[in-house]
């Protein structure tokens, strides 16, 4: 519910504090006295497009604060929370216009942009008007409307639902299919991959084993040729020459007269050690771990193994990981066809539920239309236009998470004539009559928002204004309805009641509005009559109004 709206330096207000209350409120005045100003603030505030020119001449910038009243379950708690502001029971909205045509915004102290502005004034508040394109001559919101006041809820949100497991398999099918194309195109290479990797079957650590074990062998072979080396001339070279000197030596000794003994003993101390340093080069050969054979197989896979590697990108210890990869995939081709037909057969079973639902949602919406035109054509009797045909059209549209319908509330003014939108057939004041008709029969369709009626009784007067204005009042039990209006039948019925008036102030010329009491009702109601000389017939008819 609207609660309070203050405006300052607008149009021609300087500064005005108005403080609403639930039931009909209603605003009445001189033509050109500002009440549409009052709109144009309003809708200002709440991110309407309007005028581009709001700032009272001479002042800096013009403000409006609007502030509401919200039930726990009101749609705009779920829009403050989407939008990461601040909720609770009471929503203030602030925008500011500057002179330099800037325009800033906040909700509930915290800044946000126009869309947030205009997304929270959807759930806010309805303005209902022969130029309104937000309300009930919006076809885009007709068929909510309808499903509201069929009660229809239950049965949307099953189509929804459906609708909603219906997009995931489509999502899921084409992800498949898309998946599929993919991997296909690379088969001969994950098939070529697979065996070359399963042959070599390389193990996690055996890319650093198998170098740290070419390494010692590497080592071990170097030690090896270097050992042969002193082996051979040990075995060939040293053994055949001490053999030799000790021959020759032996041969003379005699004549040597024993000089020769001790050489001759040095030497054979020198074959003994000789000997034993064979046995010691032989026995540390045998001991060497080197297999020439081993060594080439072991660079060979090495080898191997670091090439695959570098061929597929990856650390050679991811190798194993990598196949596994490549195995699913191939897996994956190998199993796509079938998983592509279980998908293709999940997403017709999930289609045709919510076709069903779809269809029988249809049903009930063209039950309800023909209910719905029933209502309405019983309400237009009374507002004098009885020969008028009101149809709720229902067409095929394109399926989607609200069903499969577009639906349009048309008119035709008289019976044989061709039905039409609401705003391009009726005349103002039909057009006026034909939506508060409208707007009766659907009051439970917003009953959180508040309702704005600017001159709905336009070109209607007497028993039809008195007809409108009964209306309105039942339509604002319960919840609140603002009517601007030149009618004293619909005025009266009002239960708070303020003048919106002209005055000049300093050379300036300001709008005010001034709450008025049951006294100044009767001479408002009775200017509304007879004009600005009020006659005693005039204030006799004021009172009977206000009577009832």
């Amino acid at each position: 519910m609207l609660r309070a709206l203050d405006i300052r330096d607008i149009l021609i207000i300087d500064h005005l504090e108005l403080n609403f209350q639930p039931g009909l409120n209603v605003l009445t005045g001189e033509t050109g006295a500002g009440k549409s100003i009052l709109l144009d603030s309003l809708g200002f505030v709440l991110g309407w497009r309007g005028r581009a020119e709001l700032v009272r001449q001479g002042a800096k910038q013009g403000e409006v604060l609007a502030e509401f009243d919200l039930t726990p379950d009101h749609p705009a708690h779920a829009v403050l929370a989407e939008a990461g502001l601040p909720g609770g029971d009471t929503l203030l909205l602030r925008r500011v216009n500057t002179a330099e045509g800037r325009k800033t915004a906040w909700v509930n102290d915290r800044r946000c942009s126009g869309e947030v502005l205009r997304a929270l004034s959807d759930t806010l508040l309805e303005l209902h008007g022969q130029h309104d394109d937000r309300g009930l001559l919006n076809p885009r919101g007709h068929r909510a409307m309808l499903d509201e006041f069929a009660g229809l809820g239950d049965m949307l949100a099953t189509v929804r639902d459906r609708w909603a497991t219906a997009s995931r398999a489509r999502k899921a099918v084409e992800e498949t299919r898309v998946a599929l194309e993919t991997i296909r195109a690379e088969e001969d290479f994950l098939r070529h991959a697979v065996a070359e990797l399963d042959a070599l079957d390389p193990q996690p650590g055996e890319d650093a084993a198998l170098d740290q074990r070419r390494r010692e062998m590497q080592s071990a072979e170097r030690i090896r040729g270097d050992i042969q080396r002193a082996q051979g001339i040990l075995t060939d070279g040293a053994e055949a020459a001490l053999g030799d000197a000790q021959r020759w030596l032996e041969g003379v000794s005699d004549q040597a007269e024993n000089a020769l003994d001790a050489p001759i003993a040095a030497l054979l101390r020198a074959m003994i050690e000789l000997g034993e340093a064979q046995d010691g080069v032989a026995r540390v050969l045998d001991g060497l771990d080197f297999n020439p054979g081993e060594l080439e197989e072991s660079e060979e896979r090495l080898f191997a193994i670091r090439a695959l590697a570098r061929k597929h990108d990856v650390l050679p210890d991811d190798l194993g990981g990598y196949a596994e990869t490549l195995r699913r995939k191939l897996a994956a081709v190998d199993a796509g066809d079938q998983d592509l037909a279980n998908q293709e057969a999940a997403l017709a079973e999930a289609e045709a539920a919510y076709a069903g639902a779809a269809a029988q949602l249809s049903a009930a919406r063209r039950e309800t239309a023909a209910a719905l035109n029933t209502a309405v054509m019983a309400e237009l009797a009374p507002l004098k236009m009885e020969r008028a045909v009101f149809e709720t059209r229902l067409t095929d549209a394109e399926p989607g998470p609200e069903g499969k319908d577009a639906v349009a509330f048309t008119v035709a003014t008289n019976p044989g004539a061709p039905a039409g939108p609401l705003n391009k057939i009726a005349s103002g004041g039909e057009l006026s009559r034909f939506l508060l008709a409208l707007k009766v029969c659907l009051r439970g369709e917003t009953g959180n928002q508040t309702m704005i009626f600017d001159e709905i009784d336009r070109g209607v007067g007497g028993a039809t204004a008195d007809a409108v204005g009964r209306r309105l009042k039942s339509l604002a039990e319960g919840s609140q309805v603002l009517v601007v209006t030149h009618s004293p039948q619909v005025a009266a019925q009002g239960a708070h009641h303020w003048r919106v008036q002209k005055q000049v102030i300093d050379g300036q010329t300001l709008s005010q509005v001034v709450p008025l009491d049951e006294g100044e009702r009767v001479d408002e109601l009775a200017r509304m009559v007879s004009g600005d000389t009020i006659t005693p017939e005039a204030r006799a008819a004021a009172k009977a109004l206000l009577a009832g």
